[in-house]
């Protein structure tokens, strides 16, 4: 017999030996030797109040043996199957990729940047050197953006597909099985790249090609249908089903496509800063603690939200025990991205605090780029950044107080972020609609968290990834409207926020590729 219930816990009895049995056994009203096992399906924490209980979720074996769980994935050798192209090889071209296998197609992956180990010395030239690769970064490279931003699994798309498929693929390439259990999963930075690489060896080893350092410059669109894909070398891949999953800041394909005449549309997003505290101060606000935190919590993290001038200001990619990283795809600008390590031991949490754009009513003095104008005023504040900062990847920074009274800060804190910071009136640099809504959203955080409106916390800009400020239309077959064969996919068609929502959506367009095939 399996009895499902819902269990309280306190720290103190967190920490005494069998004390998930001892009180499932007082709720159930047995003996505690008729459970045979507790299977924990979900743990998170309340520290809503001073006693800060652990709420679990767990199955109860009652005299039963459970069966050992293992995740099956039916791949096939696809070797010599029918071909789905995939541009990128984030997580909705690995995952398209992944399910282009289970329905016997042979997916061809083609990707700008570097694998997972070569890409590493392209993050040390940025962090270092203050030195770009265009095609390889933060953004670009095996695994996209997701590789090294933290690795945080949380989605709102619970309709877009399975969820608990895409976390039990990812342990059934080496991530934790924790990832099934904790209500905010993580995987961290430092393990993400194991697991990007063995998803690759699982697509090798099934047939299917991935090819990197190479970069899609031009379709050639014949009748309404995609026919060819030409790549950065001049050569030309004759195609029948391309799935499009470059990104949020794969540029260069919306210039491409706009230039082509291809119907793209302008999209709504999000815009600000990165914000940085000590996090003992984030744990003393969350954890009701004057100390250090007790060793069962983890590093505390918050999520918040304001309405301001009728748009939204809201806490975006929040990194306890994290570090802040360059996230520029290209010289000339300074953007801001946050990760954290598994064990989210750093010294510093850090989050973005952006502001809602609104891509209908906030851009009109961008009208002139048409569909391309949210994309225009992103890289016009990260020039801004750019020249603030120094003219290299130091990000221009303020003591958060400061930033809010409209002064330039003398002095800056210590900060994670490896290339540098420097002092700059971002309070007057920001646009109006940006900086005056922030000010606004962090006077009413400090009044949420007693505490968090500090000058020991650095503000520093810009955070500019959010989305993608670009659409790429597509009909209920998940292709493009006007041209056959070409499917809009993951973050970069604006069809995903995140590495599990990109997942999943990488999965549909394998399905929908597959079809009539």
């Amino acid at each position: 017999m399996i009895q499902s219930i819902q269990l309280r816990v306190t720290i103190v009895e967190e920490k005494q030996g069998g004390f998930l049995q001892k009180k499932a056994a007082q709720q159930l009203g047995i003996l505690e030797n008729e459970i045979t096992a507790i299977k924990v399906i979900r743990k998170s924490i309340d520290a809503r109040k001073a006693l800060i209980v652990f709420n679990y979720k767990v199955d109860v074996f009652i005299n039963e043996t459970p069966k050992t769980t293992t995740y099956f994935f039916d791949y096939k050798d696809v070797s010599n199957a029918k071909e789905i192209h995939i541009i990128g090889f984030g997580p909705a071209g690995m995952y398209a990729a992944l399910r282009c296998i289970e329905l016997g197609f042979k997916p061809i992956v083609l990707e700008r940047g570097k694998n997972v180990r070569d890409r590493r010395r392209d993050l040390r030239a940025i962090n270092q050197f203050h030195k770009v690769n265009e095609d390889s970064n933060y953004c670009f490279g095996e695994g996209g953006a997701g590789t090294y931003s933290d690795g945080k699994l949380y989605t709102r798309s619970l309709k877009r597909g399975d969820v608990r498929r895409i976390f039990e693929n990812l342990v059934y390439h080496g991530a934790t099985d924790q990832i099934l259990v904790d209500a905010h999963p993580h995987i961290g930075t430092n393990k993400l790249p194991k697991v990007v690489k063995n998803i690759r060896e699982t697509i090798l080893k099934f047939g299917g090609e991935i090819y990197f350092e190479t970069r899609v410059t031009d379709f050639s669109i014949k009748q309404g249908a995609i026919k060819s894909i030409t790549l950065q070398n001049n050569k030309e891949l004759p195609v029948e089903r391309v799935i499009l999953a470059t990104g949020h800041s794969a540029r260069d394909i919306f210039y491409l496509l706009h230039n082509k005449q291809i119907a793209l549309e302008a999209k709504s997003f999000a815009m600000g800063v990165r914000v940085e505290h000590p996090q003992h101060i984030i744990d003393s606000i969350q954890y009701h603690c004057k100390g250090e935190r007790d060793v069962l919590l983890p590093a505390a993290s918050y999520s918040l939200v304001h309405q301001v001038k009728n748009r939204g200001v809201y806490s975006f990619c929040m990194c306890p025990g994290g570090f802040i990283v360059p996230a520029a795809t290209a010289n000339g600008e300074v953007v801001v991205n946050g990760m954290s390590p598994s064990k989210r031991n750093n010294l510093y949490a850090n989050s973005g605090i952006v502001v809602e754009i609104n891509a209908e009513k906030d851009l009109y003095n961008y009208e002139s780029f048409g569909v391309l104008k949210g994309l225009e005023f992103q890289k016009e504040l990260e020039k801004l950044a750019y020249q603030a900062g120094g003219r290299s990847q130091t990000a221009p920074a303020q003591r958060l107080v400061d930033f809010v009274d409209g002064k330039l800060s003398a002095t800056l804190n210590s900060t994670s972020y490896q290339p540098g910071i420097k002092s700059a009136p971002l309070h007057s640099l920001l646009p109006k609609n940006i900086g005056g809504r922030l000010r606004g959203g962090f006077k009413a955080f400090g009044q949420k968290m007693k505490g968090y409106h500090t000058n020991e916390a650095t503000i520093i800009g810009v955070e500019s990834r959010t989305s993608s400020p670009v659409k790429i239309p597509r009909n209920k077959t998940l292709e493009h409207p006007q041209i056959k064969g070409l499917y809009p996919c993951g973050e970069g068609g604006g069809y995903a926020g995140g590495i599990v929502s990109a997942a999943m959506d990488g999965e549909r367009c394998a399905e929908a590729a597959s079809v009539g095939l």
